[in-house]
């Protein structure tokens, strides 16, 4: 990387130099969550002289094949995201990966930690403060479906008309939230 690119990173606000020396001088891999707004992306990136090396990789778009009907930029569908790369890095001998949000907001409860849940909960040991972790009710969806219960049928189709041309009513999110675990552990084994 040449210095051009290093300062115009970092005046972008794009990378925190320091923060990343102390991830790489970890000698661990590193778990990267990343979020948009229709989208969450985990990595487990291992770093090498030439430049990083993408270990395993899990975005909430391929949820969608696995009968995933919600919306992909939500809590549920980061846990499920976090769980899918956990398994597909089982077959690997990853140990203790070190979280890196990048320049995110560190922020109880939001979809980078439920990613990290699910990642915790498929077997990956990553550091993370219980505090940080989402309830395992946000996770399943039950505050959406709670908030959905307290819409008239009009305002819920409305709010939720991507669901419903999915096939998903709101009210049933985590239904189809475990149906997809299940087919996550069905699948990547």
């Amino acid at each position: 990387m040449s210095r051009g690119t290093i300062k115009r990173r970092r005046r972008e606000k794009k990378t925190d130099y320091k923060q990343r020396l102390k991830l790489l001088k970890s000698g661990h891999p590193r778990l990267v969550v990343r979020k948009t707004s229709n989208n969450t992306i985990v990595q487990i990136i291992e770093w090498k002289r030439e430049g990083d090396n993408v270990l395993h990789h899990a975005e909430a778009q391929e949820l969608k094949k696995m009968g995933w009907k919600g919306h992909t930029g939500n809590l549920p569908a980061a846990y499920l995201t976090g769980y899918l790369l956990g398994r597909r890095a089982q077959k690997s001998s990853i140990e203790n990966p070190v979280l890196d949000i990048g320049l995110q907001k560190n922020t109880p409860g939001n979809r980078i930690y439920s990613a990290v849940l699910g990642v915790l909960d498929s077997g990956l040991n990553v550091p993370a403060g219980e505090e940080m972790l989402p309830s395992k009710k946000r996770v399943q969806g039950k505050h959406i479906e709670e908030y959905a219960a307290e819409m008239d049928e009009d305002r819920r189709q409305e709010h939720f008309s991507k669901m419903f041309d999915n096939g998903l009513d709101p009210q049933n999110i985590s239904e189809n939230f475990e149906e997809v675990k299940e087919k996550i552990e069905s699948e990547v084994k």
